[in-house]
């Protein structure tokens, strides 16, 4: 480790986090500890935070105090994690319909955020400082598990509107301090690639950060312009917010010559499971108990692949419990040869985002578009379909607080990003339809090359 990085993991950081009242740097020491546990230990531990959390939820939670109260529940009873079978699953519907219910009385300094989740359903949520503490943590241990620590050189390439609309003179002298530069993931054209490739080039970072296919689109732009990647030092690229594909792990692998980490997480079920360097994806256990269940909403045996479901140990603002993700999983008892306790999720499916193709030939990440639709009052589902560069469908179901000037609003924000010339068709259905495996798909792109090309697909 550098001077300059250790004084950012050991000064700066810790500095930032005490001063937005973060337990963050304790946290993290903590799962240092409690990653090494075996199986036993660590069940012991998530039994306590349950009943913790559940006994919290039924005092200061309305949503959970009826609930609770309705089906003769008792958080003083549980007295292991097949308790926890006895509550109702929780869905995004449960969450949009009880919102305020949901916070906690007491709670203070809650955070609001907007997802559009893997299903394309929009989903309001909030999230408090001590959620934010354990998430923070479990990324900076997983982190540390490739060699490399919060202030060694590092290019995100993102597109959520909360880090690319927050480019303040305050954070951006906190992403230089902290040496970390942002990438836009919406806008690939060439042009553009030919710059995040000259960055990245003068950077040299220690880490990568981002979607799949993103990173995999700059490798492969990389390869094709005859640039080496693979002699600036990178020493892991970590991947999340999208499925992993194999052709991306050996593009990237290739094209920067590192390891590739996948993450499994998102904003509303937190970070859940990190790949460490022996291949294993380890679940964040202290901080979250995840079960897998089929249609009928019962447990799954190991290996067996279910729907995945979370309880948010750190979530007592704003529970999170028995949170229906809509992905699709597969548990194992398998140990991981590192020696580290913390269980293994062995497959993850279900997880897929297009890129789309603009008029002028700019390549943008599919979440371009869902942006303009997925925060839009009585919006409850949809589904962006490209059909060629000329003409895009909509499809999307309502609710009564949706109002009509909203249509004109969704048709201009897509020819903002694809061109003025592209016909937007919006249908107005009862419910958006499942692909025919079953899966949703919330963004698909029919456009040749695009669709059905490892560009096309994440």
């Amino acid at each position: 480790m550098g001077l300059y990085t250790w004084l950012v993991a050991h000064a700066l950081f810790p500095l930032q986090e005490r001063l937005k009242k973060h337990t963050t740097v304790a946290v993290r020491k903590r799962m240092e500890e409690t990653q090494w546990w075996d199986r036993a230990q660590l069940e012991r531990l998530q039994t306590g935070r349950l009943r913790t959390l559940l006994e919290k939820a039924a005092s200061d939670v309305p949503y959970y105090r009826e609930l609770f109260d309705r089906i003769g529940f008792k958080p003083a009873q549980v007295a292991g994690l097949a308790d926890l079978a006895r509550l109702p699953l929780l869905t995004k519907a449960d969450i949009r319909a009880n919102l305020e219910q949901l916070k906690a009385v007491n709670a203070r300094g809650l955070a609001r955020f907007n997802t559009g989740g893997s299903s394309g359903e929009p989903l309001i949520f909030f999230i408090g400082n001590e959620r934010v503490s354990h998430d923070v943590a479990a990324k900076w241990r997983a982190t540390r598990w490739w060699g490399v620590d919060i202030g060694d050189p590092e290019i995100v390439v993102w597109g959520s509107p909360i880090e690319l609309g927050s480019q303040d003179r305050m954070r951006m002298l906190r992403d230089h301090l902290m040496r970390t530069r942002l990438l836009p993931a919406f806008e690939m054209s060439p042009a553009k690639l030919d710059g995040f490739v000259r960055q990245i080039r003068a950077m040299r970072p220690k880490m990568l950060f981002g979607y799949p296919s993103s990173i995999s689109h700059i490798a492969r732009h990389a390869e094709e312009c005859g640039i080496a990647m693979d002699d600036l030092g990178i020493k892991v690229a970590f991947v999340t917010s999208e499925r992993l594909y194999e052709h991306q792990r050996e593009t990237i692998q290739c094209v920067f010559g590192c390891p590739v980490a996948n993450g499994y997480g998102g904003r509303d079920a937190g970070f859940i499971a990190h790949q460490c360097p022996s291949g294993g994806m380890h679940i964040t256990a202290e901080d979250i108990i995840v079960e897998t269940v089929d249609a009928d909403g019962n447990a799954t045996p190991p290996e067996t692949p279910g729907e995945i479901v979370v309880t948010h140990l750190a979530t007592g603002d704003f529970p999170f419990i028995r949170y229906r993700t809509g992905d699709v999983g597969v548990l194992t008892d398998e140990p991981c040869p590192c020696g580290r306790g913390l269980p293994l999720l062995k497959e993850i499916q279900g997880r897929t985002t297009d890129f789309v193709l603009a008029q002028d030939g700019t390549v943008m990440h599919g979440l371009a578009l869902i942006y303009v639709v997925r925060d839009l009052p009585g919006v409850r589902e949809f589904k962006i379909v490209q059909e060629s560069l000329d003409y895009v469908r909509v499809l999307i179901a309502t609710d009564a607080d949706f109002a009509d000037a909203s249509l004109n609003s969704i048709a201009d924000g897509i020819k903002k990003r694809l061109g003025a010339g592209v016909t937007v068709k919006i249908e107005q259905v009862a419910e958006v339809p499942k692909e025919a495996s079953g899966k949703f798909r919330y963004i698909v792109s029919r456009v040749e090359g695009m669709a059905g090309s490892p560009v096309g697909k994440a």
